[in-house]
């Protein structure tokens, strides 16, 4: 299991603080940091100020991404992210959020979502998705190698 940060973009104070309390309580002794709008995401995978200290702002292992953010909409970031020509490009990144529009879900995938998961309406079922998602995001699932590493050449 990976001890890097899960990054939780989330602009809602509400469903924040559930989706914080839900992954605290499986103790997974990883690190859950909470950005609010999509610029600041932008901002923390760039390394820019206030977040260029790797060591205290280290690259997350996954980013849990809402759709509606305030400067900079969760799409916008998933495709800044996806056309990152760093290792950036790798990090997993799950849309959370309570759309369930089609039009939504076939977006994020034409953008690079890993995966597209809506939130749950009661704070038992918030609790098996948390579950759910550490289980597989942070138990079975590979990492890609976000410092470097070799890629394969984009396919044409």
């Amino acid at each position: 299991m990976t001890k890097e940060p899960v990054l939780l973009v989330e602009d809602d104070p509400s469903d924040a603080r559930l989706i914080q309390r839900a992954f605290s309580k499986l103790e997974l002794g990883v690190p859950m940091i909470r950005l609010t709008n999509g610029d600041e995401v932008v901002s923390y995978l760039s390394g820019e100020r206030p977040f260029d200290n790797r060591a205290t702002h280290p690259l997350p292992s996954l980013v849990l991404l809402d759709i509606k953010l305030p400067r900079r909409s969760g799409f916008e970031v998933l495709q800044w992210v996806r056309r990152q020509p760093s290792a950036l490009n790798r990090i997993p990144v799950v849309m959370l959020t309570s759309s369930r529009h089609s039009v939504d879900i076939n977006r994020a995938y034409d953008l690079g979502a890993n995966s597209y998961l809506t939130k749950p309406e009661t704070a038992s079922q918030l609790g098996d998705l948390a579950q759910k998602v550490q289980s597989y995001w942070l138990g079975l699932n590979e990492f890609p190698d976000l410092h470097g590493g070799p890629s394969l050449p984009a396919r044409r």
